[in-house]
C-alpha cells in the first residue's frame, strides 16, 4: 500500500517534537512479521532519534506525537504515565445511541495475539467516557476520551454497551454500505458491492499535552478521505 511522504503527515514541529496525521493501515511500529513500512521507520528517516510516544491501532488513523530526542521522549512519556494526555477519538457506531458523559469503566485484560477481553478479575484499569456528537437513522458519530490507554480500549468499550464501531468485526461492529442508506441505490447485475469504509470507522481527532515545561498546546488531525467521505455521506442519506 502506498503512504503519502512523511512531510505531508507533518501537523506540526519544533526542535524536539514532531506531531503526525497518521494515516489508516501504516503500523505505527514494527511489527513482529517485519517486512512491511511503518511510522517508526519513516521518521527515523527524517529525524535519526526520532521515537514514537503512543501508537494508534494500524487501522485507526489521526494525531500521534514523535519525540526527536531522548529527552523529549521521556518528557512526554511522563505525561502519559500520569495521564496529563488528552485525548479525543472520533468513532461512527452502529445505532443510534445517546451518550452524555457516558463513563464507561471496565478493566481489560490483553490475551496476547492482538487479543483482549473485559475481566473484572485479572484485567487492568480502563476508563473511557463517551459523548454523542451527531445522530443518525441508523449510526451515531461519537466523541471518545480515553482516560486509560490499553489495547483495543475504545472499541471494546464501546462494544460493551452495544455500540459496535462500524466495519469493526472483530467487536461485532457492521461495515456500512451506500445500499442500506440510499434509498433506491442499485448495484450493477454482476457487481459486487464494496464497503464506503475498507476499515472501522475511529479516528484520533485531536491531543492536548506540554510541549515543553511551560507550553500546552492542542493538535487537531483532520478527517481522512474515507472517513469524512462515510460522514459525508451519512450526512446527505442517513439523516
Amino acid at each position: 500500500m502506498k503512504f503519502p511522504k512523511f512531510e505531508d503527515l507533518i501537523l506540526f514541529e519544533n526542535d524536539n517534537l514532531i506531531v503526525v496525521n497518521k494515516p489508516a493501515f501504516l503500523s505505527s511500529l514494527d511489527d513482529r512479521e517485519g517486512g512491511d513500512n511503518n511510522l517508526l521507520r519513516m521518521a527515523k528517516h527524517y529525524s535519526d532519534d526520532a521515537q514514537i510516544c503512543h501508537r494508534l491501532d494500524r487501522e485507526t488513523s489521526g494525531v500521534l506525537i514523535i519525540a526527536k530526542n531522548p529527552e523529549t521522549y521521556r518528557h512526554v512519556s511522563m505525561q502519559f504515565e500520569h495521564r496529563k494526555v488528552n485525548k479525543v477519538y472520533h468513532a461512527v457506531i452502529n445505532g443510534t445511541h445517546a451518550f452524555e458523559e457516558l463513563h464507561v469503566d471496565l478493566p481489560i485484560l490483553n490475551l496476547g495475539a492482538k487479543n483482549v477481553a473485559i475481566n473484572k478479575q485479572e484485567g487492568k484499569p480502563a476508563e473511557t467516557v463517551f459523548n454523542s456528537i451527531k445522530f443518525y437513522k441508523h449510526y451515531t458519530l461519537v466523541e471518545c476520551k480515553p482516560i486509560t490507554g490499553r489495547m483495543h480500549q475504545i472499541r471494546i468499550h464501546l462494544a460493551s454497551q452495544r455500540a459496535n464501531i462500524a466495519g469493526d468485526e472483530m467487536y461485532g461492529g457492521k461495515t456500512v454500505y451506500l445500499s442500506e442508506i440510499k434509498r433506491g441505490y442499485r448495484i450493477g447485475k454482476d457487481q459486487e458491492e464494496l464497503p464506503i469504509m475498507k476499515r472501522f470507522a475511529l479516528h484520533a481527532r485531536c491531543i492536548t499535552f506540554k510541549i515543553d515545561e511551560f507550553t500546552e498546546m492542542t493538535f487537531e488531525a483532520p478527517y481522512p478521505k474515507d472517513f469524512a467521505t462515510l460522514i459525508k455521506l451519512l450526512d446527505k442519506f442517513d439523516s
